[in-house]
């Protein structure tokens, strides 16, 4: 009987951007950040931050564009955020019902703009969790925020606020603490007011 190898796709490290999955040294990893350098004098390079998925340790790296790597299948499921008990997060399969914990590491990021039944996107390796993404939009109460000095009509001047979830970013003067705000998670910026 012949057995058939199957050919996994590939990608260049020229290629990598954020959120992509791929293997490296026996190892799954996924990126961070990226940044494509070209200097004056010499090859160009990719500088990236990669984590590893399955223990969480985070490494620069710098590659040579035309590097291959094997790219990783990352399973995605829609789970629900349930609650925290302080040392561990729980997201419930909406279809399933099952519960999955999760540890901070895991979960740090997407916290910032996570509340209690929103809807996530875990990621999966090997039917292992490692991942979770909040929508790339969501609208977050501002618990916490200075009011608007009078007479301060500077143009795109900024004050800090604090959303339910205790995640601080910069939002215009005439955002007030009650007010709902709509945030892009992928850069952490107010959009706008809801």
């Amino acid at each position: 009987m012949e057995t058939s190898k199957k050919t996994m796709a590939q990608i260049l490290a020229g290629d990598f951007r954020k959120g992509i999955t791929f293997q490296m040294d026996n190892n799954i990893m996924v990126i961070v950040d990226f940044q494509h350098v070209k200097p004056g004098k010499g090859a160009a390079f990719v500088r990236t931050k990669i984590k590893n998925v399955v223990t969480g340790s985070v490494l620069e790296k710098t590659f040579n564009p035309t590097e291959k790597f094997e790219l990783a299948h990352i399973d995605k499921r829609t789970m629900e955020y349930l609650y925290n008990d302080g040392e561990l997060y729980y997201f419930m399969d909406s279809e399933t019902y099952e519960q999955i914990p999760l540890n901070k590491s895991q979960v740090e990021d997407a916290l910032n703009f996570v509340k209690e039944n929103m809807p996530v996107e875990m990621k999966f390796f090997n039917g292992a969790p490692f991942s979770v993404e909040p929508p790339n939009f969501v609208e977050l109460l501002i618990t916490v925020c200075e009011p608007a000095v009078a007479g301060n009509t500077a143009t795109n001047a900024t004050k800090p606020a604090t959303v339910e979830t205790g995640y601080e970013l910069q939002v215009p003067m005439f955002v007030n603490e009650g007010d709902t705000i709509r945030i892009d998670t992928r850069t952490g910026e107010y959009m706008s007011r809801v």
